[in-house]
């Protein structure tokens, strides 16, 4: 692992994504070949606590994570609202397409899991057999109640995301309320906060080959190849919410753009790429930027919009985030409530202005934890489905360009009506 400072600030955290799901393969192939024989219960006495020790040690760095990206990226948010009227209107657009983008995942996957269901016998893998206690799905009540606890430490404790990350989000709107040097004071430490876990989560995931191969050897070895069917199920799911706002922002760009389809998708055409070859939006900047001037938008608005948009915005975030987030709760028999849902769309779109510039394994761990934490989801699931996050990381990357690029042409359009 590397890193470096980003421009966001934050070390630049480097994953072994290929190496993670090629411990996945060899678990799956080391579990089914051995199923059955006297080798197979010394194997598994090592593999099983090296996958169960690196899943706590995943599960431990979430919270204090959360905690300084929310407040950081809550506060980089705020400041970019505050840069002018074209900085207002970009930061507007982005908010709705994000609260667009969770609700409409919260709709779509669990439809999706209706007309194609989970098939049972994988399901029964991917939970490891286990499910959750339907008594202990959270109601309306519940969730307004867990919002404002009577003590947030001890929520902090409980491991209750609803209410640290709206505590979180306020803490970073009132602070724009007291003067700029403890507001920058405050702001250093909450920086620093995230900074550091980061290169934990960092040493964590280095060690996500071994991990995820103990965890994936005594899952091939109780329950064979079924599971492979799962992740594949999975993959499609989650990445056909990542395809929906890809979708839509070929429909921004024609109807709020001003642009015309086919020219909107050859200009697009380089862009998706770079997007597919890197599987990052920040090494996408320039093809977006010379995009975006092909289609005629000025290089002020571009210049602008652009880097703004890959610094604050992940347009793909919360509709895959709560894609990964409701398919573990069908996995764990969990029964999702209207208002567990509204919970997770909420924390889904505050938590995805937190995890900007980051791998796609990195920001799955820190993204999908507190959307399943707050709507009670068990996230054990989530330390096999990161093995293939390199697979939906695809779609998430070509949808969040696409959204780029049509929410700079549909800011310079509105731009050019108000001049």
């Amino acid at each position: 692992m590397t890193a470096r400072e980003t421009p966001t600030g934050f070390p630049e955290i480097r994953v072994p994504a290929v190496l993670t799901f090629a411990g996945l393969v060899l678990g799956f192939v080391v579990g089914i070949a051995l199923r059955g024989s006297a080798a197979l219960e010394p194997v598994l006495a090592v593999a099983e606590p090296a996958g169960k020790m690196w899943l706590r040690a995943l599960q431990l760095t979430i919270l204090p994570l959360v905690i300084g990206l929310v407040y950081t990226g809550i506060s980089q948010t705020l400041a970019a609202a505050n840069g002018g009227a074209l900085a207002r209107r970009a930061v507007g657009l982005f908010v709705v397409v994000l609260l667009f983008s969770g609700t409409m995942s919260a709709i779509l996957v669990p439809g999706l899991l209706e007309l194609a269901p989970i098939p049972q016998s994988a399901a029964a893998a991917l939970s490891g057999g286990t499910v959750a206690d339907p008594g202990k799905v959270p109601g309306f009540a519940e969730i307004l109640a867990a919002m404002m606890p009577e003590n947030i430490f001890a929520a902090a404790a409980a491991g209750a995301m609803l209410p640290l990350v709206l505590f979180v989000s306020l803490l970073a709107l009132a602070a724009t309320r007291i003067a700029e040097a403890p507001r920058r004071q405050l702001a250093l430490v909450f920086e620093g906060l995230a900074a550091a876990m980061m290169v934990v989560v960092g040493w964590v995931l280095m060690l996500a080959p071994i991990g995820v191969f103990g965890l994936a050897v005594s899952l091939g070895a109780s329950s064979g190849a079924e599971a492979i069917g799962g992740l594949a199920h999975y993959i499609l799911v989650v990445s056909a919410a990542g395809l929906v706002v890809l979708v839509c922002g070929y429909v921004l760009a024609v109807s709020r753009g001003g642009q015309g389809l086919v020219a909107f998708s050859r200009a697009m055409l380089p862009v998706h790429a770079v997007a597919i070859s890197t599987q990052s939006s920040l090494a996408s900047l320039p093809a977006m930027l010379a995009a975006s001037r092909r289609l005629g938008v000025r290089e002020s608005t571009a210049d602008f919009v652009l880097p703004l948009a890959v610094a604050i915005f992940r347009a793909t975030s919360p509709a895959m985030n709560m894609g990964v987030a409701i398919y573990a709760a069908h996995l764990m028999g969990v029964e999702l409530s209207v208002a567990a849902l509204a919970a997770g769309v909420l924390v889904a779109f505050l938590v995805s202005l937190s995890s900007v510039s980051l791998p796609g394994t990195l920001s799955f761990v820190i993204s999908v934890g507190p959307i399943a934490m707050a709507m009670g989801v068990p996230i054990a699931p989530l330390a096999l489905l990161v093995a293939v996050e390199m697979l939906p990381d695809i779609m998430r990357t070509l949808g969040n360009v696409t959204m780029d690029v049509a929410v700079t042409t549909a800011v310079d359009r509105r731009s050019d009506a108000e001049s």
